[in-house]
């Protein structure tokens, strides 16, 4: 099946989580440690439990680091920037520019990938015998969970990864049950993924940042939106209450014409956030969510 690339806002916004799993098998006989359909349709079995493992995911790789299979990580993207740690691991180029004789030399038992990376790269990955393991993007925050206890079958660490599935579980039914309690207004909140000359871009519905929004109590300004372009008649109608922006892009957006002139940003309702957070899913999205929640919350006593 022809792997599907999606549109880059970010060269960070990799998400990925996985919609069905089965159990890995032990390795006994001529069975195989590891069987899956993976998202694309396609048959992956390991023989054995890999020992090296190359990501070129950021999700995939903060994950690894979260279950405590960092050990396992021979090989990163130029992007799996987080957590510092990553610094020391070898890197193999870009989702478009995947360095292949730097690929080989690490003698991967695996490759996770996500839905960034081309038909012809994954083709060609496998042509040097290394297995490949496709893990495309979703927009549910659940997933995550699921991404977490796949990524801990394949790596062994099954105790870990299925502690952190069920926090992560437990912690998104709480926001969601405590959404049903708010009396407060919902808030409409912009998040200025692109701004200036070339147009204004925010996230639209059927994406994880949406939800991120949705599940801190407020209501997204891109949510009508199918693509991630919003005009500035759409965006001065809806007029934000609060305004998100990477806290590199801040001071340039709250300084320039016309953006000045929306409520937010008169009354200092513009919150900077660390791109990592919100830019890609990841085990990080929790904090998006609850820095969004306290805005909302305070909002009233910043002078409403």
């Amino acid at each position: 099946m022809k792997l599907i690339k999606k549109p880059i806002i970010l060269l960070g916004m990799l998400v990925m989580v996985f919609t069905a799993c089965h159990s890995p098998k032990t390795n006994q006989s001529q069975e195989a440690f590891f069987t899956w359909e993976d998202s694309y349709k396609r048959h992956i079995e390991l023989t054995k439990a890999p020992e090296r493992i190359v990501s070129i995911s950021p999700a995939i790789t903060e994950v690894m680091f979260l279950v405590g299979a960092q050990n396992k990580l021979v090989g990163i993207s130029d992007f799996c920037v987080y957590p510092p740690e990553t610094e020391k691991i070898a890197k193999i180029g870009g989702m478009h520019n995947i360095n292949f004789e730097v690929l080989l030399s690490l003698h991967p038992d695996v490759v996770l990938i996500g839905s960034m990376i081309s038909q012809k790269d994954v083709e060609a990955i496998e042509k040097m015998g290394i297995p490949v393991i496709c893990i495309v993007e979703e927009t549910s925050m659940e997933g995550m969970a699921d991404m977490m206890e796949v990524i801990g079958r394949i790596t062994q660490c099954e105790e870990k990864a299925n502690s952190e599935a069920a926090k992560w579980r437990d912690e998104v039914k709480g926001m969601r049950q405590e959404n049903t309690q708010d009396t407060i207004t919902k808030k409409k909140v912009y998040y200025v993924v692109g701004f200036g000359d070339t147009g204004d871009f925010t996230a639209p519905k059927n994406t994880h940042i949406n939800e991120i929004i949705e599940l801190a109590g407020c209501e997204n300004v891109g949510k009508t939106l199918s693509s991630w372009n919003i005009s500035r008649e759409v965006l001065f109608k809806a007029n934000p209450d609060i305004i998100l922006i990477r806290k590199e892009d801040k001071d340039a957006f709250c300084s320039q014409h016309p953006y000045t002139l929306l409520k937010a940003v008169k009354e200092n309702h513009v919150y900077p956030i660390e791109s990592g957070w919100i830019d890609i899913v990841s085990p990080r999205n929790i904090k998006a969510v609850k820095m969004i929640r306290n805005i909302k919350n305070d909002y009233p006593a910043n002078g409403e």
